[in-house]
Formats: structure tokens, C-alpha cells, sequence
């Protein structure tokens, strides 16, 4: 990728993208195929296709960093011969505490935290479908061992290269407030899909407890994320319910990979609210429960 007539490196990490498994042959030969409809047909054909991370002999400018964040811990001591002195970090994840395996490996690296909400399937191999759903934030994960001037202009830098491209998305002051608002939504819709195999709606009307259950969770977790500092109104939850039942009903990632047996992103979503419950001695008996069951249904599942 180029900015003003920089080169700058790139590397995608996760959803197949470039670093390939099952589609790997077929990216490599031929590149991306991308169908969307706010962006038009393209083909986009990359430099370099790796199967694993052991492949990259060099470091790169900027690390994309979209894959499930399955036992998060695990990744980021992968990427270290991606790594250089001036490698950001660009987390495009669901859940909340994403950055914490990156800064600990590597704690002298920039991070720039995104949440996204988009609408994307890789049809086959090599090809992506992108609906009209769209729109990223974007922020700053602060390292007090970088000057502040040089994290804002390696956000700058991205952003601009975000701009070039047409991305819908914002730059946030505090990306903590989305991530936990996402995760406000992700705890409550992505765990009940994935626990009841019905969808939102039918959910919804199932009994009369099916509300306040969900409302429960939400305001539990909006409880957590005022105690970390991040301020949530609890409104939020009104507003989110709202949001859904203005929709279809709908499944969640979480429930197709529970459907399609692959290992469900618990610790993000789930599991690091429950952490921080724990640490502040708070009692949160329906965000557990979830928790717990949950935990189990991927326990399952790690065992196909």
C-alpha cells in the first residue's frame, strides 16, 4: 500500500485473507475477489501469500489483526518475525480487552483498537461478499512508552490510507467506549443465539423472562465497564434492545461457528467482562450463568 508515494507494508492477518489456509492455493494463484455492495466488483492481488507467520522474513509497517480472537494469548508471540520497531498493531476484533496479549509481548509497539460493524462472507475460497453494512471506529490503545505525537501520526497515517480506500469509519478519542458497547451487544445476542439455536426475535417472545434476562445481562455488563473507567449509560441497554427488535431476527458469528463446529470467541466477549467482575468483587449472576454455559457448549466443541 502507498501514501503519497511512501510504501508502506501491510500485512492481514486472519479471516483467510493473507494469511491463508484452505484458500491458500487459491489466493495465491489468483488474489482476492471482492463483491460489494457499496464498493463494486474488484480483484485485488497481493504481494505475498503466507501460510504461516513463520513464513515472514521481515517486519512490516502495520499488522492487521482480524481474526477470531480465539485464545487470544496465543497469537501475538506468532507474529514476532512481523514485528520491527515501528510495526502498529490494527486489532479489528470483537470483544473487549483485545489489546492486552499484544502490549504484553511486545510492549513497545503502537496499537491502534478498532470495533467494526460490517457485513462480510467469504463465499469460497478467495471470495468476499460485502453487503451495504458498513462503518468502523477507530482509536488509540495509549503506550506511556511512545510519545504521543508518534502514536497519533501512525493513526493518522492509517486513517488516511482507510480514506483513500473509501472505508466508512470515525476516529474516537476513547475507542474503549465503543469496544464495550459493542461487547454490550455481542454478550447478550451472540451467547443467547448461540445457547437457544433461535434467533433474536424468536428469542424475544419466547416467555416474558426473556426480556428482563436480557436486559439483566447488559446492564451487568455496563456495570463493569463504568467500574473500568469506561463511561456507559445504562440508556444503552434500552437502546440496543431497540435496535434489534427494529430488525428481522437474526443469528450472530457466534452461533455459525458453534453451528459449523469451530471454537466460539468467549474469552473477548465473555470471559474478560467476567475477569474484571471478579477483580472489583461484583456480583453478576446472570452474565455468570451465560458465562458458564457458554464456556461449556465451546468445551464441546473443542473436542470434535
Amino acid at each position: 500500500m502507498t501514501k503519497s508515494g511512501e510504501d508502506i507494508r501491510v500485512l492481514l492477518f486472519g479471516l483467510g485473507a493473507v494469511v491463508a489456509r484452505s484458500n491458500y492455493q487459491q489466493v495465491k494463484d489468483h488474489g482476492l475477489a471482492i463483491e460489494s455492495e457499496n464498493h463494486g466488483n474488484h480483484k485485488v492481488n497481493i504481494d505475498q501469500v503466507y501460510k504461516s507467520p513463520d513464513e515472514v522474513t521481515s517486519p512490516f509497517d502495520y499488522i492487521v489483526c482480524t481474526h477470531k480472537a480465539v485464545n487470544p494469548d496465543r497469537i501475538p508471540p506468532l507474529l514476532r518475525s512481523a514485528v520491527g520497531d515501528q510495526t502498529t498493531f490494527v486489532i479489528i476484533q470483537n470483544g473487549v480487552g483485545n489489546e492486552e496479549p499484544f502490549r504484553t509481548t511486545f510492549p513497545n509497539n503502537k496499537i491502534i483498537s478498532c470495533v467494526t460493524w460490517v457485513g462480510a462472507i467469504q463465499t469460497s475460497p478467495g471470495v468476499i461478499k460485502h453487503t451495504k453494512s458498513e462503518d468502523m471506529q477507530m482509536g488509540l490503545f495509549p503506550n506511556h512508552n511512545v510519545a504521543q505525537h508518534l502514536e497519533q501520526n501512525r493513526l493518522d497515517t492509517f486513517a488516511a490510507l482507510l480514506k483513500t480506500g473509501g472505508t466508512i469509519f470515525q476516529v474516537e478519542k476513547d475507542i474503549q467506549i465503543k469496544r464495550w458497547e459493542k461487547v454490550t451487544w455481542n454478550a447478550a445476542w451472540n451467547s443467547i443465539t448461540t445457547l437457544t439455536d433461535v434467533n433474536t426475535q424468536d428469542w424475544l417472545k419466547s416467555s416474558p423472562q426473556a426480556m428482563a434476562i436480557t436486559k439483566r445481562l447488559m446492564h451487568e455488563i455496563i456495570d463493569i465497564a463504568n467500574r473500568c473507567n469506561v463511561p456507559l449509560e445504562h440508556k444503552l441497554a434500552d437502546q440496543l434492545v431497540n435496535k434489534i427488535l427494529a430488525m428481522p431476527g437474526i443469528y450472530s458469528s457466534m452461533h455459525t461457528d458453534m453451528k459449523e463446529g469451530r471454537p466460539l470467541e468467549v474469552d473477548v466477549i465473555l470471559g474478560y467482562p467476567i475477569k474484571k467482575a471478579s477483580e472489583f468483587g461484583m456480583d453478576v449472576p446472570v452474565l455468570s450463568t451465560i458465562y458458564a454455559l457458554t464456556t461449556a457448549v465451546n468445551g464441546r466443541l473443542s473436542k470434535l
